[in-house]
């Protein structure tokens, strides 16, 4: 595993960031008081959420499964927040050993939590410091270039990423860049929040003094990210019922969360 270099951005403590709340609502440990806080302010907004963040965690490995059941054997996570066991990699090599998985966060303190908690995983695997908001580095980053080759298939991951991106940042433009880089018979999950279900202003409000905002946007507005790519059944559904494994927990119907998986044909 390569390991990424730091650019010259503060590590901030002071103010919850999303990848460090989501990491305690999963029961992690990889966060601070400040984090914790925001999660149970959260928790209180959404009583759900708990059980969201672990429905949008088993999606997303039931969608890696697919995606390296359906040949891919690179995938591109984008936003991966720390790297709860059983991770990205682990659950795409426990498929087909040797798959290759670039992950990228823009968080320093997340970057410096995966390498550590990655090392000895070995070649097949790095760690990048990178923002979504300028896909272009990402695309270009020499540890990206070096491990994932653009002219195969790749599988990219935007789970639970692109609803801290506002209108103002153009979130259509910065996913369709990262889609046109991609061959055809790739593909692009993606998962977001939505307030389609319930009322979620007083859980959006958390995130004001984050890192990053929460902006939830409707099932109509998040079928735009798949412009180019064509679903695979079920469509695009809320995570506990993409595929599931076993039959969802309670309250799954409260989850406001969308979730897809879909392949670019050409």
């Amino acid at each position: 595993m390569r390991q990424d270099g730091f650019r010259a951005e503060q590590i901030d403590t002071s103010r919850p960031h999303p990848a460090r709340i989501y990491d305690y609502l999963l029961g992690g440990k990889d966060n601070y008081e400040v984090d914790r806080a925001a999660g149970d302010e959260l928790a209180a907004a959404a009583p759900e959420v708990r059980i969201g963040v672990q429905a949008n965690r088993d999606f997303l490995r039931r969608a890696v499964r697919h995606v390296v059941g359906a040949g891919v054997r690179q995938l591109l996570d984008v936003g991966t927040g720390l790297p709860t066991s059983p991770n990205v990699h682990e659950t795409a090599q426990e498929v087909a050993p040797g798959v290759r998985v670039a992950y990228v966060d823009n968080d320093p303190i997340v970057n410096t939590h995966a390498n550590a908690l990655l090392g000895g995983v070995g070649a097949s695997t790095t760690t990048v410091l990178a923002d979504l908001r300028d896909p272009r580095a990402i695309l270009e980053h020499p540890d990206v270039r070096s491990l994932i080759d653009f002219d195969e298939p790749v599988a990219l991951l935007l789970v639970a990423i692109v609803h801290f991106l506002t209108e103002a940042e153009r979130p259509e433009e910065i996913v369709a860049t990262l889609r046109d880089a991609l061959p055809p018979g790739s593909y692009l999950v993606l998962s977001h929040a939505t307030g389609d279900f319930a009322d979620r202003r007083d859980a959006q409000a958390v995130y004001k003094g984050a890192t990053a905002s929460l902006n939830l946007r409707s099932r109509t507005e998040v079928m735009r990210f798949f412009d180019g790519f064509e679903l695979v059944e079920p469509g695009l559904t809320q995570v506990p019922f993409w595929r599931p494994d076993e039959t969802p927990p309670g309250r799954s119907a409260e989850i406001g969360i969308y979730g897809g998986v879909a392949r670019k044909t050409g």
